[in-house]
C-alpha cells in the first residue's frame, strides 16, 4: 500500500499538466493511474478531470484581494501606438491581472467620453478612479494605493491581461463616411495621466 502511495506521489508532477486521467482496477485488483484509456479491459474504469496546474493555480490572497476589492481595466485603440503599450507592458510587468477593452466604435468612443470625458487613450480605472494617458508614477501609486504587490505574484502560466472580446456587430456604414471610429479616437497621451 505505502508503495501504491509513494508511486502515485512520484506521479502528481506529471499528472498536474495532464487535460485528463483515468484511473481503474486491472484483472489482479491493482489500481492504475494514466492519462490514456487503458487497452485491455479493465475493472472501475473512471475518468477524472485534473486542470492545468499553471492556469488554474490560485492567485496570492494579497493578490486577491485588490483585483476584488479594486479591479483594473485598460481602455486602448488600435491606433494608440506607443502610450498603450507602455501602459499595457507596466501592468504586465507589474503583474495586475487587467481587462482591456478595445475602443473600436462609435459607441466604444461615447462610453470612454462618459467615463473620461474625452476620447484619450490610454485609460486605466482602479476600482472606481479612472486614470487618463500613461504615466509610470502615477499609475504605480494608484495600483499602490489599490494594495497590488510591488513586483509580479502571478502563478506561472497566468497572464495579467484579459482581453474582452465584444460580440459581432452588424456590418459597418459604407467607406468613405466622414468620422469614422478608426479616426475618433486616436488622440493619445504620452506626458501624464491624469485623474
Amino acid at each position: 500500500m505505502y508503495v501504491r502511495f509513494l508511486a502515485l506521489l512520484l506521479l502528481l508532477p506529471l499528472l498536474a499538466n495532464a487535460q485528463q486521467m483515468y484511473r481503474w482496477v486491472d484483472d489482479d485488483g491493482n489500481m492504475h493511474y494514466s492519462d490514456r484509456v487503458p487497452a485491455s479491459a479493465a475493472r472501475k474504469l473512471e475518468k477524472l478531470s485534473i486542470s492545468n496546474a499553471a492556469g488554474s493555480a490560485p492567485l496570492p490572497y494579497a493578490l486577491q484581494q485588490a483585483v476584488k476589492n479594486f479591479p483594473v481595466a485598460l481602455y486602448t485603440s488600435e491606433s494608440c501606438k506607443d502610450t498603450c503599450v507602455q501602459a499595457r507592458e507596466f501592468l504586465n510587468n507589474r503583474g495586475v491581472p487587467y481587462s482591456e477593452h478595445a475602443v473600436a466604435d462609435e459607441e466604444d468612443i461615447a462610453a470612454i467620453k462618459r467615463l473620461t470625458g474625452g476620447t484619450v487613450v490610454p485609460v486605466m480605472t482602479v476600482g472606481h478612479e479612472v486614470y487618463k494617458g500613461f504615466e509610470s508614477g502615477i499609475y504605480k501609486t494608484a495600483l499602490d494605493t489599490a494594495g497590488y504587490p510591488a513586483s509580479s505574484l502571478l502563478p506561472r502560466g497566468v497572464e495579467a491581461r484579459k482581453l474582452v472580446v465584444k460580440p459581432a456587430k452588424k456590418p459597418a456604414p459604407a467607406a468613405g463616411t466622414e468620422g469614422s471610429p478608426a479616426t475618433a479616437a486616436t488622440e493619445t497621451s504620452n506626458t501624464s495621466a491624469q485623474k
